[in-house]
């Protein structure tokens, strides 16, 4: 037989190498703005974004502000988290809608951990150890070295799972265990915020019962109440909730929801001028400094006290964002890839903490307002971020005599939502009991040993309630959301919706009623 000779080839040695087409589609996966900013619509997109970008910045700012406070960090520390990561994510997020930013369950969760680590007895003034004598400017300066370590080992331990491509770890949180956790998350938020709004001097406190001491600390100083404290932050509150009232009646009348928010902030030119500090001793806002800060390597020391802590939050952190992302993607028909959500949110953590900023997610508030406003893209969110920008670098002394209360009061009336899942009880009863136990083990856990053991406990038994089956296999052929108003209510499904395509869902039986999509898979053309 004739010898047959085989030509060995590069490309048949490494079938999969790089060609110039791979790379492109790398970058352009890595880098999404690439994808769409040169098609971007101007006359059609650009004023639905400049409005949306505006009414977003402008709720950014005062949430920046009250929840630095959540984070246990000076109030300037929000603004700073809510520029560097938007900015960011403009270049490297798929999602057009959600409002990257400061939240209030990520920002307690940070604060529980700045506490532990930098507690007030760790600097007493003046090396003495007298009681209630604290140097708050050392403490401070320490707790915002331990947010910001923390942030960078959020950010690499999401920039890991989204390289590795497990973004769909986040997905397994179930629904009933999300919306468990995020009510308990409210109820701690709400206690932390009354020694603000009642003007006593109390310590903070986190760990399991934390919420129990906290109450029992507030109600032992009731008596030294600031009555003038406790007016102007029921006052806010009263009138911050109408607004939310008004502006969810008449959601299809208005242009853009009234800014309540920032319609309260006009109380720092009433502080300054009835000088509330000085006459009344309402605590303010205090020294906001002008300018951007140069960038700092956090303490890598810190990190091995923070391992634990760092991967509950980036997991909670990416599980609120995808949900939002794929909520809005499919109401408006495009595609959000989770990988790259999950590298985009590390990229923002990481890169932007050696900017002194504190972990970041979307915000589902300032998210609805960007979408109802007329926000398009990621322009949106970018214009929103140069506003926050200005006020850092010119205007931030204006906010200075801004009093604590005012910012106690946006952070209670913002957790109107999550209170308002506790409607789930009812509703789960009826439907799956299995579903109901998740709920309520993830709340009273959560509220009882603290956020970081209660997700622990709340997962632990949210896998035992696993049924061991074969995932079962659906074949899905929407054309329109609304014929699918089950999926389309549900904020935990992660079904991709993109018209006139099969949609092939994988689903695995979780609970005794229906089905729970656990893992979107491809669209598969026509």
């Amino acid at each position: 037989m004739p010898e047959i000779k085989t030509l060995i080839t590069f490309n048949s040695l490494f079938p999969h190498s790089c060609s110039s087409e791979r790379a492109k589609s790398a970058i352009f996966s890595f880098l999404p703005i690439l994808s769409w900013l040169p098609s971007y619509p101007v006359k059609e997109y650009l004023f639905g974004d400049i409005v949306s970008g505006l009414s977003t910045g402008v709720m950014q700012l005062p949430q920046g502000l009250a929840y630095a406070m959540l984070a246990a960090v000076p109030p300037v520390y929000g603004l700073y988290s809510s520029f560097y990561p938007v900015l960011l994510y403009t270049l490297f997020g798929t999602s057009r809608h959600i409002s990257m930013g400061t939240f209030a369950v990520i920002s307690l969760m940070i604060g529980g951990v700045a506490v532990r680590e930098a507690p007030d007895s760790m600097f007493p003034l003046n090396g003495t150890n007298v009681t209630g004598l604290v140097d708050f400017e050392a403490r401070d300066a320490r707790r915002v070295q331990v947010a910001v370590a923390l942030t960078t080992l959020v950010g690499l331990i999401q920039l890991f799972l989204g390289v590795l491509r497990f973004g769909f770890v986040a997905i397994y949180l179930a629904e009933p265990l999300v919306r468990g956790f995020t009510t308990a998350a409210a109820i701690h938020v709400f206690v932390s915020q009354l020694k603000y709004l009642f003007g006593v001097k109390t310590k903070r406190f986190s760990g399991p019962l934390s919420v129990l001491y906290s109450l029992i600390a507030v109600f032992k100083d009731i008596t030294s109440t600031n009555v003038t404290t406790l007016i102007v932050g029921l006052v806010c509150i009263v009138f911050l909730y109408s607004v939310k009232d008004v502006n969810e009646r008449f959601k299809k009348k208005l242009p853009i929801p009234i800014p309540g928010e920032i319609i309260v902030i006009v109380s720092t030119g009433v502080s300054y001028g009835m000088a509330l500090f000085e006459n009344y001793q309402v605590d303010i806002v205090g020294s906001i400094p002008v300018g951007l800060l140069p960038p700092v390597i956090p303490d890598f020391t810190l990190f091995p006290n923070l391992v634990a802590d760092a991967v509950a939050i980036a997991v909670v952190g990416f599980s609120m964002g995808i949900s939002l992302a794929k909520i809005f993607a499919l109401k408006y028909g495009y595609s959000v890839d989770g990988n790259q959500e999950m590298i985009a949110l590390g990229l923002c953590n990481f890169a932007s903490s050696f900017f002194q900023t504190f972990v970041i997610t979307s915000s589902m508030s300032r998210s609805l307002v960007q979408e109802s406003t007329g926000g398009k893209t990621q322009i949106a969110g970018l214009l929103g971020s140069l506003l926050v920008l200005l006020v850092i670098v010119a205007i931030g002394f204006m906010f200075e005599p801004l009093p604590q209360t005012v910012l106690a009061a946006i952070i209670m009336v913002n957790l109107l939502g999550m209170f308002k899942q506790v409607r789930d009880i009812p509703a789960l009863w009826r439907t799956s009991k299995i579903e109901l136990a998740v709920w309520l083990v993830a709340f009273v856990a959560s509220v009882l040993l603290g956020l970081d053991f209660g997700l622990l406990v709340a997962v632990g038994f949210a896998i035992l309630t696993f049924r061991a089956q074969k995932p079962q296999k659906v074949l899905f052929f929407p054309t329109n959301p609304r014929e699918f108003p089950l999926l389309y209510r549900l904020s935990s499904s992660f079904l991709s919706y993109q018209p006139q395509k099969h949609v092939y869902a994988e689903y695995l039986g979780l609970f005794n009623t229906g089905f729970k999509l656990l893992h979107d898979s491809l669209c598969v053309p026509l």
